[in-house]
Formats: structure tokens, sequence, C-alpha cells
């Protein structure tokens, strides 16, 4: 204690005063840092995380598709933990509009197929990620585009001795005999209905073969990813928008697969 002009003082409190204010705003500074940059970065870390998550779960999905048509698998059970959306199936009769996949020689074969789908739809990510015809694609929710993640069983081959070329064309359907959506953990369970097999061999396979694909106006649209796999996968010709001309082929099977999706 001092005597400074006519009045005492007592300055011994000071300093740890003046500390503890600078600590004290310190920390509410760095918790204020924290939440305004740390933690949307959190969450966006979280959002793709359940986005890569579930593009996982749709090819082991894809998987257990492949092992009830080609295998003969009769049933097939798997358990997923949906975050961050919602997975629904949309049956092959969805809407009049429904997407289509339509096969024709313009003599012999025309067959006109809707696949239904198994679609995630995440708010959160702005991401569709679906199984259609056996493919697993991907699209932004917002913005045109679509990427196929997980491509599907068609393919052409060739008879090294005949010359002669096979293309063989699945045509997988997924149902359900009500409306169903899951988020959080669930069991999707799903089995064969019905199987149907057609095989066509020149002379009545006349001309060649055009796949045309019609995009759901009603859901999202996935026809940049259908066309890319048909172009550059399959190298077929694109004539028209949506509209694919297969290589010349002298044996054509188209292998329908109906698939019943019990739960979810």
């Amino acid at each position: 204690m001092k005597l400074c002009d006519g009045v005492k003082r007592n300055d011994r409190g000071v300093s740890e005063s003046i500390g503890f204010m600078l600590i004290f705003t310190l920390v509410i500074v760095g918790i204020g840092l924290v939440t305004l940059y740390g933690y949307p970065m959190l969450l966006q870390q979280q959002v793709n995380a359940d986005k890569r998550i579930m593009e996982k779960n749709l090819i082991v999905l894809q998987n257990d598709i492949k092992s009830i048509t080609y295998k003969n698998v009769p049933y097939k059970e798997t358990s997923l933990k949906v975050s961050g959306g919602s997975l629904t199936v949309y049956n092959t009769l969805f809407s009049p509009t429904s997407s289509s996949f339509r096969i024709s020689d313009g003599s012999s074969v025309d067959v006109t197929f809707h696949p239904g789908q198994l679609q995630y739809e995440s708010i959160n990510a702005q991401q569709v990620i679906a199984i259609e015809n056996g493919a697993v694609m991907a699209r932004p929710m917002y913005a045109p585009g679509s990427v196929m993640v997980a491509e599907p069983r068609w393919f052409s081959d060739t008879d090294p001795i005949t010359s002669k070329t096979t293309t063989v064309i699945p045509l997988i359907g997924l149902n359900s005999t009500i409306f169903m959506s899951q988020t959080g953990v669930g069991t999707v369970r799903m089995q064969v209905s019905t199987t149907n097999y057609t095989e066509i061999s020149k002379p009545a396979l006349s001309n060649q073969v055009t796949v045309y694909y019609t995009p759901d106006p009603n859901i999202y649209n996935f026809s940049v990813a259908w066309r890319n796999y048909f172009t550059n996968s399959l190298k077929w010709t694109e004539t028209a928008p949506n509209t694919y001309r297969l290589p010349p082929t002298d044996t054509l099977v188209i292998k329908k697969y109906d698939i019943m999706v019990k739960s979810l």
C-alpha cells in the first residue's frame, strides 16, 4: 500500500485481474473460431462420409442383386445403416412415365422394360445414388449430369472360330408390394419373383438392334451415366439422344428378372 497524491491505493491484484481477462478473452475467441470455421468443416466431413458409406452400401446391394439373378441364389438379406438421407424403392410401375429401356430391331424384336429404382436421397449432401437396371449411379440433386459408380453386366462376345457375335442384355426390375422407405438401421430383403429368357438369332434378327433409354421426368435423370456406359464401355453408337445402336449381332439374348424387395 502506498500514498499517491494523498490517496491510498492497493495495486497487488491488478496484474492477476489483467491476466485473467486476457486468458478468458483468448478462450472465448478460440471457441468462437472453432464454432465459426471448425464445426461446419466437421459437419461437411460427416456428410461426405455418409455419402461414401451409402455408395458402398448400394454396391453391396448390387452384388446381392447379381447373386439372386446370375448365380440363382433365391434370397438375399443385408443389414445396413442409412445415414444422412433416406433409401426408397420406386416400383417398376411407379408411374406411367417411369424410366424405360426399349430394345428393337425394327422387325422381330420390340421389348419395352421398366426397371424401377432403389434410390438414396440426401438433402444434406445434395446427392442422389440409385440402383437402376443393375447399375449403381450417382448425380447431384439440383444440377445436371450423372456418373455410373458400378456398371451392370451387359456384354457382347465374338466367337474366335465362327466370328459370330452374341449380345447379352439383362433387364432387372425392382418391385415391392407397398411403398417402402428407410432411414437408420434396417435390413434389405430381396428375392427373385419371376425370370424370362429370350434368344433371337439370324435370320429372325434381321436388322441391327437399337436400345432406347427414356428417363422418368418425375424423378432424377441418369441419362448421362447410361450414355457414357453405352458409348464408352460397350462402344455402341449414339444415333440420337438416348438412342444407341449395337454393332452387328448374330444372336441377341434378353434375360428378364423381376426382383421383389420384401423389406427395407
